[in-house]
């Protein structure tokens, strides 16, 4: 199998010569890949790449937003500072004109018309920094509108996954539309259609579906022992975890837009996965269900 890094095996290469190969091997695998891609994978990849951009045009619009704050700070503390050296400018002409010093000729109209400049040139820059307010306030807007249209809309499916650990058989795939809201009382009932008769020991996680108080009342109605694993460590149940991560690679290539699709998907999983040969099986070119029968036989 060819993969880009291969060519750093190449002896007659310098690094650099083969850095550069190996850039456009990748971008030209990752473009391979791309064309592979489903609609609507494809569709996704498109809007997970427009997300990155917003995000990061939002973050340089904030950056920007945090420098214009700071430099107005710095200008309003110097205004700060000419409005009191104004006030203290006429209470010192107060004070002189009081005791009846005389003040230059012309310095009062020559201070007025300075000051009447400052305020004039701090007008126009409230004024701008009205219509910069508004043209940050438009193009954030814009942010948020594109970034809202790139969300992918999803819906969470739960799957309950049911193998045997003797023949590798797939019980069943019961579909929960509920998602990450999927009750104790929705998984038990479920395996109450599913689990066999002569079912003696049953293996699962530590979630809290299995640690209820529910499940331990249908290990003791069904009459079987449940057997929790240890805290992060799912190769403890590795039979059942294998089987996730084949229905996983499965499923990866395939699309659907209902649980009504997605069911059916199952289903054809659940036929084909049964009736093939499994390499985990002591005799390897028989299907979980061939074993089965052969086991019921004895």
């Amino acid at each position: 199998m060819w993969y880009p890094g291969q060519v750093f095996g190449d002896e007659e290469l310098s690094y650099e010569e083969a850095m550069k190969q190996f850039v456009t091997d990748s971008q030209a695998e990752i473009g391979r890949a791309e064309a592979q891609l489903s609609p609507e994978a494809a569709e996704r990849v498109q809007k997970k790449a427009e997300k990155k951009e917003l995000r990061q045009k939002e973050r340089k619009l904030k950056v920007e937003r945090l420098q214009v704050r700071q430099n107005r700070e710095q200008e309003d503390a110097e205004w700060k500072k000419v409005k009191g050296e104004r006030r203290q400018e006429k209470v010192d002409r107060k004070v002189s004109q009081a005791a009846g010093h005389k003040l230059p000729h012309g310095s009062k109209k020559h201070s007025d018309e300075a000051w009447s400049e400052k305020r004039r040139r701090r007008q126009e820059k409230v004024a701008q920094r009205q219509r910069e307010n508004e043209y940050w306030r438009q193009n954030r807007q814009e942010i948020m509108e594109q970034l809202q249209r790139t969300r992918v809309v999803t819906t969470w499916i739960a799957i309950l996954v049911i193998t045997d650990n003797c023949t590798r058989q797939c019980l069943g795939l019961p579909l929960f539309i509920a998602g990450s809201h999927v009750t104790a009382e929705m998984v038990v009932n479920a395996l109450c259609e599913l689990l066999p008769s002569e079912l003696q020991f049953l293996i699962s996680d530590r979630g809290v579906h299995f640690t209820a108080q529910v499940f331990q009342q249908l290990a003791q109605d069904e009459d079987f022992i449940h057997v929790l694993i240890a805290r992060h460590r799912p190769q403890s149940n590795g039979i059942a975890e294998r089987f996730v991560r084949t229905l996983k690679e499965w499923l990866k290539p395939k699309s659907w837009q209902t649980h009504e699709e997605l069911s059916m998907l199952l289903d054809a999983f659940w036929h084909e996965y049964n009736d093939r040969p499994h390499q985990g099986l002591p005799i390897s070119s028989l299907s979980p269900n061939e074993f089965a029968n052969r086991l019921w036989l004895f």
